[in-house]
């Protein structure tokens, strides 16, 4: 349970690294009425929407894009990885969170920021909890 947790936590703060691209806005244009505890908020559900999201559908274009991932060495993955953070940016917008992804190059952008950066805080982590043991 914990480890979800600090899962959790850190694809929210991952997300709110993409806030700093273009294309990639939290809360609404010039909206300065959303606290920080309201952003905070729309991060981690933002952060278990995208798991879900990643859960449910990346194994399936996994499975069907197989050949293309081996055509491309691979590269077909950071496609895969940018549709699914669009689709996690559309459905934020259906579930009324101030969270927007503004095109397929801002999601291609932010979700190899989301893959960097929750890469290295799962790193530093682990790091700590080895550490602790």
């Amino acid at each position: 349970m914990v480890a979800l947790v600090v899962h959790i936590l850190i694809t929210a703060v991952a997300v709110w690294a993409t806030t700093a691209l273009p294309g990639i806005t939290l809360g609404g244009p010039g909206d300065l009425t959303e606290g920080v505890a309201d952003q905070a908020l729309t991060l981690l559900v933002v952060a278990v929407v995208f798991g879900i999201v990643n859960a449910v559908l990346k194994p399936v274009a996994k499975t069907l894009g197989c050949v293309l991932y081996i055509l491309t060495l691979g590269l077909f993955g950071l496609v895969v990885n940018a549709l699914l953070f669009w689709l996690t940016g559309w459905v934020a917008t259906r579930l009324d969170l101030p969270f927007h992804v503004d095109g397929f190059w801002a999601a291609f952008w932010g979700a190899i920021v989301v893959t960097v950066v929750s890469s290295l805080l799962h790193a530093i982590v682990r790091r700590v909890a080895s550490v602790d043991d």
